[in-house]
């Protein structure tokens, strides 16, 4: 199948633009690569210092001839997510010294959840985290006694921070190790309408919370299509997780059998062997542009809108919001999974999941199929799905038909004919919307704004029963500078309650929104951000606002407006408190969400 002329074209736009930064990258790989396996360069003090502890392990680690796999894991018990690799190092060892290898945790990073610091302090510290999961990342890698790596890691800001570390080594393979979804609990749409009912006032504290704890009810990732999720389907779609990996259940057999799998493709694609595969050949603008196919095709989470061009800048790679949008405009949504619709993640698993919606865009066109992937040329190992038969894992043709066209359909008869992205621009600046789960009836939103500066003070104005008319809500002073860019999810529910009772609105903000952002229109990531002086700062209450998805615009429709002097804010509050204080070289040098907000890269 001939590739489709926007994939080409974009692919091509971005190859131009990165010439000159993916070249130097590409430089620095080739002569890291060259200088051979790391350890044969360590003094005999370095190499007894690293093998000290490794029992068993010491002589194949002193020899030198056998594969030593370096560990980087996000565990801790608090994330469900995570909590599922605590027994991981032990049977990667395992299985490492059955093929020939070795294999040490190099070390250990911060995984924050989102979900705990929804609509608290500590929501300001979220973003930056990725950035300090790089660096931590880096830190565990520089011991530099590794010839391949597995990266454990899930949420929000873990894979995309182990991304960039893993790029920065980029001459040394890496395999993505998931832990798969927890088993499906109460539906994400039940949960939703307690949470708007408990908004209302219509229900107690303890309704709501035994709601909340019937949803997220054990070990693995949340069941939504938020950004945890969003980023085991990057993994796959780009080629580091092994086919079939990322939504199978944690503590099954499938599940065990795939973690040893992975070790044994790590070991077997290291620079000793005939298949060296580092992630440098890996993470090219090729394998972004699938990442960005796959994005729409599922509807994914608006943080991978600030992710994916830190990490791709990483690699050398230099993506932009258009490149976002076109190919938006050409993929279509072929899955509906909460918030998009009302399906979890093991219902898109069972209905045909990753490996019928890659089949089905690969024979359509919209995917590159001869990019490398961990194993080996060429996409099509991920159309494939894996099965225990008689104890051995082994991958069997995937299906050529879904199993449930209420929850993923052929590209042919999609959901939508586009991935439901809008780039948006206008005299208020450049931001995003997702409007996958926005009714085509409120793309396009014009009436007055009520400006805030805090998602608290909206709360305060909703429960004074202050937005009785059409309203645009602007929520300013939420970028990266001003408080490292929390997350609002809190506001779902209460502009969905003023939603529902027949009012037009929308928010417009420079903070985010995340994958569990819905059906209310929000023009996220507004960059400049009001911090650096842009244009929502020269916003008051009252002005006429449009915010237009369909034609691509976000306006402030009055004269003036631009000969307004910006409207500065007492910051101070935000450097202090659970942590905040460490962060302030991070608000001060933390690029444009525009670029990935990115610090370190």
């Amino acid at each position: 199948m001939k590739l489709n002329s926007t994939i080409a074209r974009v692919t091509d736009r971005i190859r131009e633009r990165s010439a000159p930064t993916r070249s130097a990258y590409l430089a620095r790989m080739a002569e890291a690569a060259g200088n051979g396996p790391n350890r044969a360069h360590l003094t005999c003090g370095n190499q007894a210092h690293a093998y000290a502890a490794m029992g068993d392990d010491k002589d194949a680690l002193a020899e030198g001839r056998a594969p030593n796999i370096g560990i980087v894991t996000a565990y801790n018990d608090m994330l469900s997510a995570h909590r599922v690799y605590e027994n991981y190092p032990e049977h990667i060892r395992e299985v490492a010294r059955k093929v020939g290898a070795t294999a040490q945790v190099a070390g250990g990073v911060p995984a924050m959840c989102d979900g705990v610091t929804q609509g608290q302090t500590g929501m300001e510290l979220s973003l930056f985290s990725r950035d300090v999961i790089a660096l931590a990342a880096g830190v565990a890698m520089s011991h530099n006694v590794f010839d391949t790596s597995l990266y454990l890691g899930i949420c929000d800001k873990i894979v995309p921070g182990l991304i960039i570390a893993a790029s920065t080594f980029g001459h040394i393979p890496a395999v993505f190790v998931p832990g798969g979804p927890m088993t499906s609990g109460l539906p994400n749409d039940e949960k939703a309408k307690v949470r708007t009912r408990f908004a209302a006032g219509e229900i107690g504290r303890d309704e709501l919370m035994a709601a909340e704890m019937a949803s997220y009810h054990g070990p693995g990732t949340c069941t939504f299509y938020g950004t945890a999720n969003t980023n085991q389907m990057l993994m796959e779609f780009m080629g580091l997780h092994l086919p079939g990996s990322s939504f199978v259940n944690p503590h099954t057999p499938l599940r065990d059998a795939l973690t040893a799998a992975a070790v044994e493709r790590a070991v077997s694609i290291t620079a000793l062997g005939n298949s060296y595969t580092p992630v440098s050949e890996i993470l090219d603008e090729r394998a972004y542009v699938n990442g960005l196919v796959g994005l729409m095709a599922t509807g994914g989470s608006t943080n991978l809108v600030l992710h994916l061009p830190a990490m791709a800048r990483a690699s050398g790679v230099i993506l932009d919001l258009q490149d976002f949008e076109d190919i938006s405009n050409s993929v279509p949504m072929m899955a509906k999974v909460y918030p998009n619709g009302l399906a979890d993640v093991n219902h898109f698993h069972a209905a045909g999941g990753l490996g019928y919606m890659i089949g089905q865009l690969l024979d359509n066109g919209l995917l590159h199929p001869d990019v490398k992937t961990v194993m080996g040329d060429g996409l099509a190992p991920y159309r494939d799905e894996p099965k225990l038969i008689n104890g051995e894992l082994t991958w069997v043709e995937g299906p050529k038909d879904s199993s449930n066209d209420r929850i993923l359909r052929p590209a042919s008869d999609p959901f939508q004919n586009t991935g439901g992205l809008k780039q948006l621009n206008g005299n208020l600046g450049r931001g995003v919307m997702k409007v996958s789960a926005v009714s085509p009836e409120r793309h396009m939103v014009e009436a007055k704004a009520r400006v805030f500066k805090d998602q608290l003070d909206v709360r305060t104005a909703f429960k004074n029963n202050e937005f009785t008319e059409d309203t645009i809500v602007v929520v300013r002073f939420q970028g990266p500078s001003a408080n490292g860019m929390p997350e609002l999810h809190s506001l779902t529910p209460i502009l969905s309650v003023l939603q529902d009772r027949g009012l037009k609105v929308a928010l417009v903000t420079d903070g985010r929104m995340s994958g569990a952002s819905g059906k209310v229109p929000s023009a996220i990531h507004v960059s400049p951000e009001a911090a650096q002086g842009g244009p929502l700062a020269r916003v008051r209450d009252g002005d006429r606002l449009r915010v237009d998805a369909v034609a691509g615009t976000l306006d402030v429709l009055e004269d003036g407006f631009d000969a307004r002097t910006p409207v500065t804010e007492d910051l101070t509050a935000n450097r202090f408190g659970l942590g905040r204080e460490l962060f302030e070289n991070f608000r001060q040098s933390v690029g444009n969400a525009t670029e990935g907000a990115a610090v370190v890269i």
